[in-house]
């Protein structure tokens, strides 16, 4: 109908202009792709499970992996968000690293018939849909056949009421619902079938300008310092060294579960690895021949809580003839006591390579110092959490990596569901345009078209 084709090219036209005017395009979207890089994501898998592990009837437990940490009573806390997030599509996706190993039902040979590991977890959320991926290795009930698989999409994620555009320097997620896909059931050794409502997950990742990073998060080591030419130290004199210790682990979790309801904060430059913190910028003397070491490092962590106040600072390690102790200023009760010796712990495996002396999480055990700045929780002798150190005696060595928790976490990309319920999704990302009624219906077409077509590239990447 030659008539109406002038009518419709200028329509087009019109159509075009103002989308080019007032929105970014679909190619423009594609390219705005950003950089996922440090977060945590916090997970308990199942509860009921981790109390069937624990209880009268499996007579197991369970063992972090990787550089996990625990978070509150049943949480277990995966680290080093690595991925890739389109905020004009909402996609988001991101690997973490760490895992946890469940065993229980123990066997005269000494391994368990129920033995099932879950690293690396991921995440993948587009589309208004989501799935979390990890890799898991499993012993079959009744067989006892072990079997390895990774990326299993093994829960599927609720995001009803979650929009996920338009985010700027982090994507967070708070207590969305999991329930088991049918290939997380088979994974998880026919203990719970497709379906099953699993722990709720939280996450929370930094995010950052450039192009994407891969989403399988494997940590990678500090990066290389850029010295132009290697210097030595004063011989026997260092800076820049790092001691890492958890203090213990059932301690960070009463802190944070029903008992005390509480929190830890660091400062002075101290850092959170989750399942340790690390205590930086020492320096001191060492001498390699003898095996002595004298460090004082910076940062300050204080737990609080329900009848609880405890600050440990001007941490201070020593060690000789095979021995290590790692001291603290403690604060606690309004007063400050100095140099107190809290933890020993074998110092026997510290050698230099690489220009660095170090020791990998070293056994380490209570004082009698220490069991009274805890408050007697803990007894004398009583096994705290390794202690690891780290002292670069070249300008090149390279301390070891830290766990990357990210920022703390916030509601700048997306709030938890019951919140997000609260208030309706936007439709689209595009701007109201103050246009007249009949080129804005146009406008609204032409705008959700994009939109619904962008999606549909996203679904398929």
């Amino acid at each position: 109908m030659p008539p109406f084709r002038p009518a419709r090219a200028s329509v087009v036209a019109l159509l075009a202009a103002v989308l080019t005017a007032w929105a970014p395009g679909p190619l423009a979207h594609a390219e705005d792709e950003r950089t996922v890089s440090g977060g945590r994501l916090d997970w308990g898998i199942k509860s009921s499970f981790q109390g069937y592990v624990t209880g009268p009837v499996a007579h197991g437990g369970w063992t972090l992996r990787g550089g996990a940490a625990t978070v509150g009573d049943s949480r277990f806390r995966f680290h080093s968000a690595k991925g890739a997030y389109r905020p004009g599509s909402g996609f988001f996706e991101a690997g973490f690293a760490g895992g946890v190993r469940f065993t229980g039902h123990a066997k005269p040979d000494g391994s368990h018939e129920l033995d099932l590991t879950l690293e690396r977890p991921g995440v993948r959320l587009s589309g208004g849909r989501g799935t979390l991926y990890a890799d898991v290795t499993g012993k079959a009930k009744g067989t006892g056949e072990v079997s390895t698989a990774s990326h299993v999409p093994f829960a599927s994620l609720d995001l009803t009421g979650i929009d996920l555009r338009g985010g700027g320097g982090s994507v967070t997620l708070a207590n969305v619902p999991a329930t088991l896909t049918a290939q997380g059931a088979k994974a998880f050794a026919g203990y719970y079938t497709e379906g099953t409502a699993l722990d709720r997950v939280s996450l929370s990742a930094d995010v950052v300008a450039g192009g994407p990073a891969s989403p399988d998060a494997r940590p990678s080591g500090s990066p290389q310092p850029s010295a132009p030419e290697e210097k030595e130290r004063r011989k026997g004199e260092f800076t820049g060294a790092a001691v890492d210790w958890g203090v213990r682990r059932t301690f960070r979790e009463y802190v944070t579960g029903t008992i005390a309801r509480g929190s830890w904060k660091l400062a002075d430059g101290a850092q959170d690895g989750g399942a340790l913190f690390r205590f930086p910028a020492g320096k001191g003397s060492y001498d390699a021949a003898s095996g002595t070491l004298d460090a004082a490092f910076a940062g300050t962590l204080r737990f609080t809580g329900k009848d609880l106040d405890l600050a440990l600072s001007r941490v201070a390690v020593a060690a000789k003839d095979g021995k290590g102790t790692l001291s603290a200023d403690v604060t606690r009760g309004g007063g400050t006591e100095k140099n107190v010796p809290l933890v020993t712990f074998d110092a026997s495996g510290l050698k230099e390579k690489d220009g660095l002396a170090a020791v990998a999480e070293a056994p380490a055990k209570l004082t009698a110092e220490g069991s009274k700045a805890f408050g007697g929780l803990y007894q004398e002798g009583a096994e705290m959490d390794p202690v690891s150190l780290a002292v670069p005696l070249r300008a090149s060595a390279r301390l070891p990596a830290l766990p990357d928790l990210g920022g703390a976490p916030t509601t700048e990309a997306a709030a938890s569901p019951s919140a997000a319920q609260s208030a309706p999704a936007s439709s689209s990302s595009f701007p109201v345009l103050p246009v007249a009624i009949g080129a804005g219906v146009l406008v609204a077409a032409g705008a959700a078209y994009v939109v619904t077509r962008k999606r549909r590239t996203s679904n398929g990447t």
